[in-house]
């Protein structure tokens, strides 16, 4: 893709700006793409069209993938879960569209991590469901694993080990959040500062979208996960 500069140009006399930076512009319009795409509220649509049910109010009243299992069921949960992991995945995937940078360069994991963090806010304030979304781990996942694909397997079983031992999913998502920035700088030794700064921030953004369940947790109310199995609102919220 070759840019654009901003340019003058002489019609009948008069000076006219012709716009502009077409990579500018680009950059703009695949960052709003991204928040776009973090905004479909995927458990709402299922809710609504398939079952009738808004799924946020019902159970925990989140919009995401395990509110969906306790509301819907394993099969839309696990629908839900697909999707909004793509969603943050190919939000980030959109800079491959471009050639801007050379990929893997510092500059190239910067953009990457404003597209992914555009997604993020696309799910917690989605524009198609009246800015009311979830939480943005099943997003959250798909971003780092566009970003670092092996350390996020080895986060999701970190993950997967918590959820087996502790059976809450909320406790669960906060330990592998806090697992990835040390996995990143202990097991494959990433130096990039941005990236280091984006995976503690998404620690601390697990504490702050998760503070009603951790209130949960120390009253010892914090519903436990149980697959296949719909749940009241009295048991999850």
């Amino acid at each position: 893709m070759q840019p654009l500069r901003f340019g003058i140009v002489q019609y009948f006399g008069k000076k006219k700006i012709i716009f502009a930076d077409m990579d500018l512009l680009v950059k703009i319009l695949i960052v709003i793409a991204a928040y776009l795409m973090g905004s479909i509220p995927t458990s709402v649509w299922v809710g609504k069209i398939f079952y009738g049910t808004d799924v946020r109010e019902h159970g925990s009243g989140n919009a995401g993938a395990t509110n969906t299992i306790r509301v819907l069921g394993l099969l839309p949960g696990i629908f839900v879960f697909i999707v909004d992991v793509l969603k943050g995945y190919f939000a980030v995937r959109l800079l491959y569209l471009t050639d801007f940078y050379i990929p893997q360069t510092g500059m190239f994991i910067n953009f990457q991590l404003i597209l992914g963090v555009a997604a993020l806010v696309g799910h917690i304030f989605p524009i198609f469901a009246q800015f009311r979304g979830g939480k943005g781990v099943a997003v959250l996942s798909g971003v780092v694993f566009a970003l670092q694909p092996y350390a996020t397997l080895i986060v999701f079983g970190i993950w997967v080990i918590s959820l087996l031992i502790t059976r809450y999913v909320s406790l669960s998502s906060m330990i592998a959040g806090f697992s990835f920035p040390l996995v990143l700088i202990f097991v494959y030794r990433t130096t990039n500062p941005s990236l280091i700064i984006f995976a503690f921030t998404l620690a601390i953004l697990m504490l702050f979208t998760h503070q009603k369940n951790i209130e949960r947790l120390i009253k010892g109310e914090e519903s436990k996960f149980k697959p296949g199995k719909k749940k009241t609102s009295d048991e999850t919220k």
